[in-house]
């Protein structure tokens, strides 16, 4: 069983890291003011199921091998600037606002999805998963992968709860700000590229063993 001390400094230490914006809140912003509060939160929604597939992963001891092969974690690395960049030239290159003068929306289910992989590539998740969290995984503590869910599922609460809050509040600001719907979509390439950029960055320590 965890202890109450262990439990207490990993809560701490996640509530800090959570409330660090990062790529997850930079891409569930642009959703936001791009297309609305529904999109805000179903990017959100698709942002945390990644955190789901991390949890898993890290639990079936999945994270220890990428953890062990450099190669393994630039390639999932660079796939993520990949569709970020990919994401960002798309904004730009999309057809005119539409008329009310906002971008094309798209599908929620579209939105799903590219949450989803934006966590799946983010290498900061990652790197929490494969340098933080296992520093509070002790075995006297009982099964590794039970605790390892419990940690996890405790930042997703967190980063769920952050992450709502970020919704919401750039899909109010994106209602308000109608009359410059027609730059947004460029807005967001900015944003997309960005991110790719921020990953492109993030984690060098690690990737410089090859």
């Amino acid at each position: 069983m965890i202890s109450p001390a262990t439990f207490a400094l990993f809560l701490t230490t996640s509530a800090v890291l959570v409330l660090i914006p990062g790529p997850n809140h930079l891409y569930i912003t642009a959703r936001g003011l791009s297309q609305g509060r529904a999109a805000g939160l179903v990017s959100a929604l698709g942002v945390e199921v990644g955190t789901l597939l991390h949890i898993a992963a890290a639990a079936a001891g999945l994270s220890y091998v990428i953890a062990q092969s450099a190669t393994l974690y630039t390639i999932i690395k660079w796939a993520g600037v990949a569709y970020l960049v990919y994401l960002g030239i798309r904004a730009f290159t999309t057809g005119k606002a539409v008329e009310a003068g906002r971008p094309e929306p798209q599908p929620l289910r579209k939105v799903f999805v590219e949450g989803l992989l934006v966590n799946v590539f983010n290498p900061k998740t990652l790197l929490f998963f494969l340098a933080l969290l296992p520093q509070f995984v002790h075995p006297e503590s009982g099964s590794a992968a039970l605790q390892v869910v419990v940690f996890g599922l405790t930042l997703l609460l967190l980063g769920l709860i952050s992450d709502v809050v970020y919704a919401l509040t750039a899909g109010a600001l994106g209602r308000r700000l109608d009359r410059a719907a027609r730059s947004m979509r460029y807005v967001s390439g900015v944003v997309y590229l960005g991110l790719g950029v921020l990953t492109a960055f993030t984690g060098r320590a690690f990737t410089g063993r090859e």
